[in-house]
This record gives C-alpha cells, sequence and structure tokens, in this order.
C-alpha cells in the first residue's frame, strides 16, 4: 500500500528520502556552516556572475566588434573564467562579493577543473541545477565548490 511517506517525501527536499539529510549546505562534504570555507550562498553567487558577465559585456562590445554580439561576451566570459579560476582560484566577480572556486577537497582547484567548470557555467543550464549542498552540476563535473572567504 502506498501511503503519504512514499508520495511526499520529495516534497521533503534532497536527502530526506535516502536518509542522507543535513542541517546545512556543505554539512557532509565537512564544510563550515557559516564564516570562511562554508559554501557560498546562491545571492553571493548571482550577484558574482553578473558583475563577470556586465565586464565581460564591456569588454566585448569595446574591443570584439567584429564577432556576432550575441557570441562575443559569452568568448570573453569564458576566456575570464578559465583563466583567473584556474590560476587564481576566483573570477573578479567571486572576489568583489568574497568568494573562491576550490577543490571539494579544499585544495585549490586544477587548471582542468577550471576549464570544465568553465565551459560548463558558459552553457548556464548545468548552473542552474544545484543540489544540496547549492552546487551547480557544472561544480560537480569539475569536482569543485565556491565557498566563502
Amino acid at each position: 500500500m502506498v501511503d503519504r511517506r512514499d508520495i511526499g517525501s520529495w516534497l521533503d527536499g534532497p536527502g530526506v528520502a535516502s536518509g542522507t539529510s543535513q542541517a546545512f549546505p556543505g554539512e557532509r562534504l565537512g564544510r563550515p556552516q557559516t564564516g570562511s570555507g562554508s559554501v557560498g550562498r546562491p545571492g553571493r553567487r548571482i550577484v558574482g556572475i553578473a558583475i563577470d558577465w556586465l565586464i565581460a559585456l564591456l569588454i566585448a562590445r569595446t574591443f570584439l566588434t567584429g564577432m556576432p554580439p550575441s557570441l562575443s561576451p559569452l568568448v570573453v566570459l569564458l576566456t575570464e573564467q578559465v583563466l583567473l579560476v584556474s590560476t587564481l582560484g576566483f573570477s573578479i566577480g567571486h572576489r568583489i562579493v568574497g568568494l573562491h572556486v576550490e577543490a571539494v577537497d579544499g585544495g585549490r582547484a586544477s587548471p582542468v577543473q577550471g576549464l570544465i567548470r568553465s565551459v560548463l557555467l558558459v552553457l548556464a543550464v548545468p548552473a542552474l541545477i544545484w543540489d544540496a549542498d547549492q552546487r551547480g552540476l557544472h561544480d560537480k563535473a569539475a569536482k569543485t565548490l565556491v565557498a566563502r572567504n
């Protein structure tokens, strides 16, 4: 017989039906609830990517006049993300809002992880789908996460 727990469990959120519920995003990854090292929350992440997008638009409109206008900001955003995240661990937007990208194990993200993450970020869809730890599919595929400074 089917009861409410069978059909209602999906309403309770990710992890509840499988018994892996957590008190806060990042708990099962060994992250603190707040402060340095905690998982970056959606508000900061959205502001950070908005800043990066604005910078990409300005650079594209100023310097890439020969490319199609719809493609040039994406090329700039991809270049910025690959170069900065792979080398410094953050984009300009991340830095302004106090976030950085790191490997799930706590180390610095490798250039390959930065490339995977950046390509998927530019595709947008993976970045819009999050798990219980507030990691987008682009972060899961690259085995990275966005943490607070």
